[in-house]
């Protein structure tokens, strides 16, 4: 596999951040503008009362509603994110690191917008020109598709922000949905001007467009910025007495980078322990002091081959075997045993699951198939069998947004014979519907109420349950990269090979214009279900 292809497909890995109200029109930003941050959409000049004039025709929700441009804010999420052939960023003069990109080869597999060009409603041909631009990166409208690459065909350069691309193009009048791929360099906030030419008249429009996740699209003001912000008036004083609020819960949240649910060895017993960090620099935590964060650019589609996770083309949020910058890279090391001190392997075993969707834990088999080790949509207990003195990287998914609680047990037998086991639960928030910092740990504290599954007291699993809370699973892309299971040495385990714990694979482009960010972020809130959940008692046991 060439290293194009395998960045390809760990892009394709990747989940996918959005709003996911966005082309309803539900999800508004500064100055009431409209966030576009999925599905299809057209930029079509048309005629107006004999004039020409630059409209978006959006068909993300229910039906087409037609937008100008400068009164929106079109979203590349974070899933765009996406390996950069060389033929495209030679075309467009940028650079061959990972770059933004609507409609790249994989765009059906995330969700994100598509933005196309129509140029059947303007009466004959028009000229699009970027007449004015500004961002932190570089911007470039081009056509290049998997087809073109199989036979070295060159792209084809509509537009681009640096010299010599082109600044404007032909559309043609019979051209009914121009589909090219719109390509950005670096995060930030992107302010694209279009002047159209045809009939006779000119009309010009600002688009507002927000790179990544490090602003918040919802507070990003349209077109060239002008726009006010409304006026808020400030929060009266409360009414009445209120009861003073408890403290948030301490917790040590964790959500970029590797670490490792680990099996040691202390006082001649077994203990589970969260490691945070690489071989040379990490910290150890008790499972019950850490909340572990799954950012919204993990969400992504089922794909074939994966249907245990769902409907195909559903959402759902992977964390894959390869490391992904912005993204928890979890993983199970068993490296703080010496091979003679265990008999046998040492089981990780998922007891019992809490939260509003299902979670699973898988290599990628061959064929696009899946070998699963892991997965509380099917019932509980299951097992994964580490061997010693090793550490593995697997695909983790979560199919719904909010609060899971993961109890394990942990458990081995010594060289002498004596059993050794521990247990242990993880929090996990997965979205930005919660706030990480106010999940209380461990099992946490909310409402006690039958979990999803639970560890019977032999080894027979148990029977299949229903989610806690109805979630419709969702669609990670096809994994190019095979996995045997783990290793029986103390390096990284990616998809059966080994890596360097600081392997990235989601690098961010360095070139790119300097042009100051015009907009202040906040957040947006995704609508999701938390999890109530069960309680587990940590212990130790060494017979």
């Amino acid at each position: 596999m060439t290293a194009a292809a395998l960045t390809a497909a760990t892009a394709m890995l990747v989940g996918a951040a959005g709003l996911v109200a966005g082309g309803s029109g539900q999800a508004r930003a500064a100055g009431g503008a409209v966030v576009l941050d999925e599905g299809e959409m057209d930029f079509t000049p048309r005629l107006v009362d004999g004039k020409v004039e630059l409209r978006i025709d959006d068909r993300s929700g229910a039906a087409t509603a037609v937008r100008e441009p400068s009164e929106v804010v079109l979203h590349a999420v974070q899933s765009s994110l996406h390996f950069t052939p060389s033929p495209l960023s030679s075309a467009l003069g940028t650079t061959d690191l990972d770059t933004w990109q609507l409609n790249h080869w994989d765009a059906a597999n995330i969700f994100a917008p598509e933005p196309g060009w129509n140029g059947s409603a303007a009466g004959g041909d028009t000229e699009v020109e970027l007449s004015a631009y500004e961002g932190p990166g570089d911007f470039g409208l081009a056509t290049y598709t998997r087809a073109m690459d199989n036979v070295d065909a060159a792209p084809i350069v509509h537009l681009g922000s640096v010299e010599p691309t082109p600044r404007s193009f032909t559309l043609s009048g019979d051209e009914q949905r121009l589909l090219p791929t719109w390509q950005f360099t670096k995060e930030g906030v992107y302010r694209l001007t279009f002047t159209v030419t045809g009939g006779g008249s000119t009309d010009t429009e600002t688009l507002a467009v927000v790179v990544g996740d490090d602003v918040d699209p919802s507070e990003v003001l349209p077109g060239d910025g002008s726009t006010p912000t409304p006026t808020t008036s400030a929060p009266g004083p409360p009414s009445g007495s209120a009861t003073p609020t408890s403290p948030p819960p301490t917790a040590h949240v964790i959500d970029n980078g590797h670490l490792d649910l680990a099996a040691r060895p202390v006082d001649d017993a077994l203990q589970f322990q969260i490691k945070e960090g690489n071989s040379q620099t990490y910290e150890w935590y008790e499972p019950d002091e850490v909340v572990l964060h799954v950012k919204p650019a993990a969400r992504r589609k089922i794909t074939e081959g994966y249907e245990f996770l769902g409907t195909v083309g559903d959402p759902v949020w992977w964390l894959p075997m390869q490391q992904i910058d912005g993204l928890v890279w979890p993983g199970w090391s068993t490296e703080e045993y010496a091979g003679s001190d265990i008999d046998g392997d040492i089981t990780y075993q998922l007891d019992a699951v809490r939260g509003p969707g299902s979670v699973a834990v898988f290599n990628a088999g061959s064929l696009g198939s899946a070998d699963v080790a892991l997965n509380s949509g099917d019932g509980l207990p299951d097992r994964l069998a580490h061997s010693v003195n090793s550490h593995s990287h697997w695909n983790w998914t979560f199919t719904a947004e909010g609060v899971y609680r993961t109890a394990f047990t942990v458990s081995a037998t010594l060289a002498d014979g004596t059993k050794v086991t521990d247990t242990g639960t993880i929090a996990w928030v997965v979205g930005d519907d919660t706030d990480p910092s106010t999940v209380t740990p461990g099992a946490g504290d909310e409402p006690t109420a039958t979990p999803t599954a639970t560890a019977s007291a032999s080894d027979t699993p148990s029977t299949p349950a229903t989610p806690s809370a109805s979630a419709t699973p969702s669609a990670p892309a096809t994994a190019t990269a095979t996995d045997t299971g783990p290793v029986s040495n103390s390096t990284d385990t990616v998809g059966g090979s080994s890596a360097d714990d600081t392997v990235t694979t989601g690098g961010l482009a360095s070139t790119g214009a300097g042009v100051a960010v015009i907009a202040v972020i906040a957040t947006v809130a995704l609508l999701v279900g938390v999890g109530a959940v069960f309680a587990v008692r940590r212990r130790r046991t060494a017979q």
